[in-house]
């Protein structure tokens, strides 16, 4: 059985996508599924099925999925050992804003030591993350974290990202000197997915000082969340780096406000039996001096 036939699984298996799997890696539609029915009538089971029109592992292609990558990534170490070369691929599991705001400039200094290298940038929740690091599914979490979830994992903090309280400058809050709780009551929130951990974090908090609040808008991403406040009467929190370059430009104002419990460090999480590749090692790098 060739190898080939194991990554092109993992490529359906991350994507859930024959589709999008042959694009990724140059082939055919009709070659990856072939592939697929060779491994499941090597193994005789079924790898995937179909819910309408999703597509998922079943029970078989989970457990086929986490041997998978550890052979994969066994090839990877035996190739770069003998090789001393940084190709290969690296996946990096991450949320939305360390995706979009921290992340590209220290991907490009990557790709500039390590041209061959492909890097998968998988921006998922925090639990899907962590799940996916224990699974050995990625290779490196990055996570805004007050307290690190498993701690069954390696976690290493890079540095606190503080959060901002971001409103239109023209708000009424925009006055005030200081903001302490009491100010925020009965205030319009734009806030992320309930999903969130600093929405959780901040509601928390509210809840437990007996705040009156009201969401107007629950948006999943960022830029929504930012595009919404500079239009409209709302509030939100969000970390410094997502909302840096409108609060620079006057479009959005950062409010005098902070609190003790809500807070997050940028973590960094890997498996303690991760085999480490010269790439691999380079990004721990680059995360560490980044909090410099």
């Amino acid at each position: 059985m060739e190898l080939v036939y194991f990554q092109t699984f993992r490529e359906v298996a991350v994507r859930l996508s024959f589709t999008r799997a042959a694009e990724e890696l140059g082939y055919a539609q009709s070659s990856v599924t072939t592939q697929i029915q060779k491994l499941e009538k090597a193994y005789g089971v079924q790898l995937f099925e179909r819910y309408g029109r999703r597509l998922r592992l079943t029970s078989a292609g989970e457990e086929l999925l986490k041997i998978a990558v550890q052979m994969l990534e066994l090839y990877q170490q035996s190739k770069e050992m003998l090789t001393r070369q940084g190709g290969g691929t690296l996946s990096i599991g991450t949320i939305d804003s360390l995706a979009s705001y921290y992340l590209p400039p220290l991907i490009q200094q990557l790709r500039q030591k390590f041209p061959d290298l492909s890097i998968r940038l998988q921006p998922e929740r925090e639990t899907i993350i962590v799940n996916k690091v224990r699974e050995g599914e990625i290779d490196l979490g990055l996570l805004l974290e007050s307290k690190p979830p498993d701690p069954t994992l390696q976690w290493t903090k890079i540095k606190e990202e503080p959060l901002v309280l971001i409103a239109n400058p023209d708000h009424p809050l925009s006055i005030l000197d200081n903001i302490d709780l009491d100010h925020l009551s009965g205030a319009e929130w734009i806030m992320p997915e309930d999903s969130c951990n600093y929405r959780i974090m901040l509601e928390k908090v509210l809840r437990a000082k007996g705040i009156t609040y009201r969401i107007g808008l629950e948006l999943g991403n960022p830029e929504a969340i930012k595009r919404c406040v500079m239009a409209g009467s709302g509030i939100s929190l969000l970390p410094r780096m997502a909302a840096a370059e409108e609060i620079r430009r006057g479009e959005l104002i950062a409010l005098p406000f902070t609190h003790p419990e809500i807070r997050l460090d940028l973590q960094m999480v890997i498996h303690p039996k991760k085999w480490i590749s010269h790439s691999l090692q380079e990004l721990i790098e680059l995360l560490k001096s980044s909090s410099v």
